[in-house]
């Protein structure tokens, strides 16, 4: 039996994370497939082509093709489009899903998070920091995971995937007082091309393309929830190159 995944936002987390399960199904690995993605502003034929073409990752060494509402990735994944603006009026049940990676960036509260549930769906994965969702970076405190009683967690960011780890070893070696986090981030997709108005700050509203931005960054608060020892004691800040 393998974990039965839909995905909420088709965007780049949710694209990357087809490519890593259609490249484990290669190598042999059928513990996880993807069932469904729901994205209100893409179809099976437009979903068909960015799994395929990725400017970023290249181009997938694999047969994609669209029928009907499907996207069918070498006949070994067959993944359901749907498009629907509501979490709770997802049909997970009915599509055969039992967890969902939840990436749209808007759904990151246990409150929002939760509405998966009600369409039939047993686990939620939010992938990104939540303010209240238990948080866990493997390597770090997945451990303390309890699948009985924790029905939505969060994968955090992946600042804190990178950070959590190296302060863990750091402090369980030496202690840390106190720390300053530097992170050197490529530009996304929130950024504009050419410049333009922010609704964040100026600094935001300059060309990504030409510029580094310094943004803020919430990883300290992160690794301070996924190590509490160093809740407080870690602050940082961002560029955006």
């Amino acid at each position: 039996m393998h974990a039965k995944v839909g995905i909420n936002g088709g965007g780049r987390i949710g694209r990357i994370f087809v490519r890593c399960v259609y490249s484990n199904i290669k190598k042999g690995d059928n513990s996880v497939n993807v069932h469904a993605i729901n994205d209100i502003a893409i179809d099976a034929s437009y979903m068909a082509y960015l799994l395929k073409y990725d400017s970023t990752h290249g181009i997938l060494d694999a047969n994609v093709r669209a029928e009907g509402d499907y996207v069918l990735i070498d006949d070994i994944m067959k993944i359901k489009i749907v498009k629907e603006f509501e979490p709770s009026k997802l049909p997970w049940a009915s599509l055969g899903v039992e967890y969902v990676i939840e990436s749209t960036g808007r759904f990151t509260t246990m409150d929002k998070a939760k509405q998966h549930l009600e369409g039939g769906a047993k686990k939620v994965i939010i992938s990104a920091p939540s303010a209240d969702a238990p948080m866990f970076v493997m390597g770090v405190n997945h451990t303390e995971y309890k699948a009985q009683s924790m029905s939505v967690i969060s994968n955090a960011s992946c600042t804190t995937n990178c950070l959590a780890p190296l302060a863990k070893v750091i402090n369980d070696s030496f202690t840390i007082v106190h720390g300053l986090m530097t992170t050197v981030h490529a530009m996304t997709a929130t950024q504009l091309v050419v410049d333009g108005p922010s609704n964040k700050d100026w600094r935001g509203g300059r060309s990504a393309c030409t510029s580094i931005v310094p943004s803020s960054t919430g990883a300290a608060v992160a690794v301070g929830k996924v190590i509490p020892a160093l809740k407080g004691k870690l602050t940082g800040m961002a560029f955006r190159v």
